[in-house]
């Protein structure tokens, strides 16, 4: 079983940009894809972003130039760089590992809002 911490959450205005990191640990195989999901009040949780541990990258059409997806897999450790962000993307962000099973963080709020 994996664990993940995501810590990096928080207030920001339009425009602004945060970075969200998720640590994980405990059986971790070689073979992974790790990513972001989001979920908004009354929303479905959706795709953010993936990153597989070769480091091909897949992004949703809503925050292709906005956001970048990155690990290091040394640290077991994921991150999302958020810029330009919108109100829209006002979220719990959800960190995800994948390998045979599948592994999720307990969420973190990001707020855009002025």
């Amino acid at each position: 079983q994996v664990q993940l911490v995501e810590s990096g959450g928080g207030l920001v205005q339009p425009g602004g940009s945060l970075r969200l990191s998720c640590a994980a640990s405990g059986s971790i195989f070689s073979i992974n894809v790790m990513g972001w999901y989001r979920q908004a009040p009354g929303k479905e949780r959706e795709l953010v972003a993936t990153i597989t541990n070769g480091g091909s990258t897949k992004y949703a059409d809503s925050v292709k130039g906005r956001f970048t997806i990155s690990r290091d897999n040394a640290k077991n450790t994921v991150y999302l760089q958020m810029n330009s962000l919108k109100p829209e993307d006002t979220a719990v962000y959800y960190c995800r590992y994948r390998d045979s099973d599948s592994s999720w963080g307990q969420g973190t709020q990001v707020t855009v809002s002025s």
